[in-house]
């Protein structure tokens, strides 16, 4: 599934070709996705004010509301000439007023199209998101606060979204990793130093893997239909057996609720702060 840095790399992407540009058409081939795609004649003629990412959403800000995608397990959009031929799974086209058109491909039909009025966050499926993990609010205080006396793994803590957004099973097991936080310990147990180095850690691993396009899934490419290649920079995520990069010790895998935790048994044996200096 398309994580965040996915979602920010598409984001960023996709900004500087369509912002400005007034959506002027719609073409929905199969509204069939997650929920029925369902576009109002009152968006055409609507400017894009802005685009950007919330959570793993991305919103196309228009002038009296948004369009709220979701990428789902496949997703993803491009932005082509109005006489490109539509593949067997780009389902739905927006029209631009300079001939270009943002299409949305979606093989698992897993993902959605949403048109909201208004402030986008009062729509139910941002209206109880948490904080972003990379605002200013996001601080190991905040995490200790919310932790106090919960007994969840503190992997499954930080990838509810209602706590923060955006931190999906690939950078959940990375992050705890760089921590040197073994992701089974209970939340309420982490120290306050390890939810510091937590942080620090989230921050870094997501930043670095929007620079470098985000990790290489099977079905997600960048904008540009380039395949993102954070995977080569993984710790531990898919690398079950293999030696630990740092101690050489073989990297564990368990599974539990259809996702699949890695952890190194020797560099994550603590519940305080990495030692670790990258």
């Amino acid at each position: 599934m398309p994580e965040l840095p996915e979602v920010e790399t598409i984001s960023r992407g996709i900004a500087p070709l369509v912002t400005g540009k007034c959506i002027v058409g719609a073409i929905v081939r199969d509204p069939r996705l997650r929920w029925p795609v369902e576009i109002p004649e009152s968006v055409f003629g609507q400017q894009i004010v802005s685009v950007y990412r919330r959570a793993k959403y991305l919103l196309l800000r228009l002038e009296t509301g948004s369009l709220i995608v979701h990428f789902g397990m496949s997703g993803s959009l491009r932005i082509v000439p109005e006489a490109t031929a539509p593949g067997k799974h780009d389902h739905v086209d927006l029209e631009l007023d300079d001939g270009q058109i943002v299409r949305l491909n979606d093989p698992r039909r897993f993902g959605s199209l949403h048109w909201h009025e208004g402030a986008p966050e009062t729509h139910w499926l941002l209206a109880k998101l948490g904080i972003e993990p990379l605002a200013a609010g996001f601080t190991g205080a905040y995490l200790k606060g919310l932790a106090r006396g919960r007994r969840l793994a503190v992997k499954s803590f930080i990838m509810d979204g209602r706590i923060v957004v955006g931190i999906g099973n690939i950078y959940a097991n990375e992050v705890l990793f760089h921590a040197g936080i073994r992701p089974s310990v209970r939340a309420g147990r982490v120290t306050a130093a390890g939810y510091d180095s937590l942080v620090h850690f989230v921050r870094k691993v997501l930043q670095e893997a929007i620079l470098m396009g985000g990790t290489t899934l099977r079905d997600f490419v960048n904008q540009d239909g380039r395949p993102g290649y954070f995977k080569q920079s993984l710790y531990v995520y898919g690398r079950a057996n293999l030696p630990c990069r740092r101690c050489a010790t073989p990297i564990k895998v368990l599974k539990s609720t259809q996702r699949a935790t890695y952890f190194c048994p020797k560099c994550q044996r603590t519940q305080g702060f990495s030692r670790d200096k990258w």
